[in-house]
């Protein structure tokens, strides 16, 4: 007997860091050239929250900037001064939709809608839209990609998760990070969960002693710029 398997595959365009730097020409604005240094992306979903402070307070402290993919419901609208503070100090904003819903699985108009008000919310508070979005449970599918094109954002997805959404043990967290770190990686963490933040400096601090040199997921592309639509994945 003869068994056949049907599967079915997401496809869209995908692209890494290191690829699109490579295709790309130019010089690098600002500090840190990813071509050359042994670079890593840390980010953050789901916030801002009460605990965004205390992760700011240590980014600040060690001149570093992160990228923040900002949810809508219950976050934006509830702190937008922690947001002007995370604009204000240098770090970059992405879109995380208003309700965190999984865009694969709704129509065209809600997946629209879920991007728009949160663009159109942290626009007003920032004064600037964002160009990066990350497509909650890292769910995208050509149909998204096409609304994402529309709206001018690129995709972010990561190659680093410590799951900091199912412990509290900070050490475990690190842990996780440290063991899946890679250059041009995109680590993904949650400064809402408890054990996350303070789990931060213990990241850093080994990161750093390990050579890397923690960026925006903006300045690892760079010189290129982020193509709306295009998915970026390590």
């Amino acid at each position: 007997m003869t068994l056949t398997l049907a599967f079915t595959v997401t496809t869209y365009d995908h692209t890494s860091p290191r690829a699109a730097r490579g295709k790309a020409s130019g010089s690098v604005t600002g500090a840190v050239d990813c071509r050359k240094a042994k670079c890593v992306a840390l980010t953050f979903d789901g916030g801002p929250s009460p605990t965004t402070p205390g992760l700011l307070d240590i980014l600040e402290r060690d001149h570093l900037h992160a990228t923040f993919f900002l949810q809508g419901k219950g976050h934006i609208a509830k702190y937008p001064e922690i947001i002007r503070r995370i604009a204000d100090e240098g770090n970059e904003i992405g879109n995380h939709t208003w309700n965190h819903k999984v865009l694969t699985r709704i129509d065209a108009v809600d997946a629209r809608q879920e991007l728009v008000r949160t663009q159109d919310a942290i626009e007003r508070i920032t004064g600037a839209e964002p160009v990066l979005m990350r497509p909650p449970q890292g769910r995208t599918n050509r149909n998204v990609a096409k609304i994402c094109r529309e709206l001018g954002l690129a995709q972010v997805l990561w190659s680093v998760t410590a799951k900091d959404y199912e412990t509290t043990d900070s050490a475990l967290i690190t842990k996780r990070v440290l063991e899946q770190t890679h250059r041009d990686g995109i680590i993904l963490l949650h400064d809402l969960h408890k054990g996350t933040v303070p789990a931060v400096p213990g990241i850093i601090n080994a990161l750093q002693q390990r050579g890397y040199t923690i960026v925006t997921v903006s300045q690892m592309l760079a010189p290129a710029k982020p193509r709306p639509g295009m998915v970026y994945r390590p």
